[in-house]
């Protein structure tokens, strides 16, 4: 995929990350590039003092370097750096995190030279990835120890898998046909600040968030007919008179999804309810907030990936090398949180649907735990305990990360965005709240199943057949734990709203 610095757009980098593209800049990057690193390369000789080209780093920004330690200097700045603990981060988000690197080079304001970027393009290509701890950034002045492990196997140091296999980062070049960078004036400096892995993190999230969002819409139609649910919530004047976007959308797409049930035009007469239980009459309201606020956190994370976020910046249009704060991660640190939200809140409106369901009291004639011989039988009784520890976890994951500053590097990075651990915990929430959504679902269709000889619409009659490709109804008890994680996996994977997609 040629992309071109600026102007990528979610869609874009959603692919590269979901199906592992190569990705090289379009050569039309190549001139910005190469006149902000001529300016770096005469400041590097220069008397005046121009920050991380001659001088140190941080609070030792006021020493002078000699021209001719610079590639010593930019060779120590990375290997001081790696300073990462914790699991590598997965391989996908490793590849995303260095697309996001190359795209911000691109802009031709962080003054390296091509060579780098095309070893970049190079590792990527031939699957050189480097390991990555996931811990041991606070989002300051960067994702200073995260990328220094990626830009350390760069130069032939540090870890990287190679054809499935760990090893060193210099046996990984070899081994790729790749020859280590030696690294000019700033260049180090560039390939560590910037805010690429918390984005990297971020995209992610948002990406399954997004993905979650819209299978909560089919399954909460699923469990909506399951327990015999009204649609008149669903009604259209309703959600235009609000005017939230997101809840139009989402009581839309539920109509359609349920337009056409036999269950549903089975109770619309002489039914003894009046009004549902929120997680059923609330679904767009709920949902549609997150779907609002994921929409929020895209721009933001689309800028962001798009962004020159190092420092020094070289602005070559007017010849100045100046310092700033564009590695801050604050934006996305922001992002992150409101990702968080969103996975939280959709996940609690689920469970609330799980247990109704299980709950003879309120399931409308449904069997006790959705088990046709209760007693001797518990059913889906703690599948639904899973499900509330998991809703629990997800609550306790959503506790906001940018609010939990503090001062590092000698007071020099004395406001910090933690953007890194805000980001990165979105991939554990989306996980969970797929485990959720996988138990509301078999519950869902298991409750349609007990409507029998009354069907539900064909939408969802089709979501239902793809389920039972995997997982049989449940009779007698069974050993549940491993139907219950492929059905996870087909919700992460889309296969219930490629089966209901013609609804929409």
């Amino acid at each position: 995929m040629i992309l071109t610095p600026g102007s990528v757009t979610l869609a874009q980098i959603e692919k590269v990350w979901r199906e592992e593209r190569p990705v090289t800049l379009d050569a039309s990057a190549r001139p910005a590039v190469e006149a902000a690193a001529a300016m770096v390369a005469e400041a590097a000789e220069a008397e005046a003092p121009v920050y991380g080209v001659n001088t140190g780093f941080g609070k030792l920004a006021s020493r002078k370097i000699a021209p001719e330690d610079t590639e010593t200097l930019q060779r120590n700045l990375i290997l001081s750096h790696c300073c990462g603990v914790g699991a590598p981060l997965d391989p996908a988000r490793v590849r995303l995190m260095m697309v996001l690197k190359l795209m911000s080079l691109g802009r031709g304001a962080s003054g390296v030279r091509w060579d780098v970027i095309a070893l970049i393009e190079a590792m990527l290509a031939r699957g050189v990835i480097p390991v990555v701890p996931h811990q041991g950034s606070v989002g300051a002045s960067g994702d200073l120890a995260p990328l220094a492990h990626m830009a350390a196997v760069m130069i032939g140091a540090g870890e990287a898998i190679y054809e499935g296999a760990r090893m060193s980062g210099v046996a990984a070049l070899a081994s790729a046909g790749l020859t280590p960078i030696v690294l000019g004036p700033k260049e180090g400096l560039a390939l560590i600040n910037g805010t690429q892995f918390s984005t990297a993190c971020a995209l992610t999230g948002l990406f399954g968030a997004r993905r979650m969002a819209e299978n909560s819409i089919v399954i909460a139609s699923l469990s909506t007919d399951a327990i015999m649910g009204s649609t008149a919530p669903l009604l259209a004047e309703i959600h235009a008179l609000r005017g939230q976007t997101g809840q139009i959308e989402v009581a839309a797409r539920m109509r359609a999804l349920l337009a056409g049930s036999e269950i549903r035009e089975s109770h619309r007469e002489g039914d003894s309810r009046v009004q549902d239980p929120y997680c059923i009459r609330c679904q767009p309201q709920v949902v549609g907030a997150a779907w609002d606020v994921l929409d929020m956190a895209a721009r933001i994370l689309e800028i962001e990936a798009n962004a020159v976020t190092d420092n020094p910046l070289v602005l070559a249009g007017e010849g100045r090398i100046v310092s700033g704060g564009n590695f801050h991660a604050e934006p996305v640190g922001m992002a992150a949180d409101m990702i968080a939200l969103a996975l939280s809140e959709m996940g609690a409106i689920a469970q609330r649907r799980v247990a109704l369901m299980v709950d003879p009291t309120l399931s409308h004639d449904l069997p006790p735990f959705l088990t046709p011989d209760p007693g001797l039988n518990s059913g889906f009784m703690i599948a639904e305990v899973t499900t509330a520890a998991l809703m629990s976890e997800n609550k306790h994951l959503a506790n906001p990360c940018v609010t939990d500053s503090t001062p590092t590097s000698a007071n020099q990075e004395d406001h910090v965005s933690m953007a890194a651990h805000g980001a990165y915990r979105l991939c554990r929430m989306v996980e969970n709240l797929g485990v959720i959504h996988a138990v509301e679902a078999l519950c869902a269709a298991q409750g349609i199943e007990a409507r029998a000889p009354l069907v539900t619409s064909e939408p969802l009659q089709r979501m239902i057949a793809v389920l039972r490709k995997e997982v049989p109804p449940l009779g007698a008890d069974r050993f549940m734990a491993g139907e219950i994680e492929t059905v996870a996996e087909m919700v992460r994977a889309g296969d219930f709203l490629r089966a209901a997609e013609d609804a929409r």
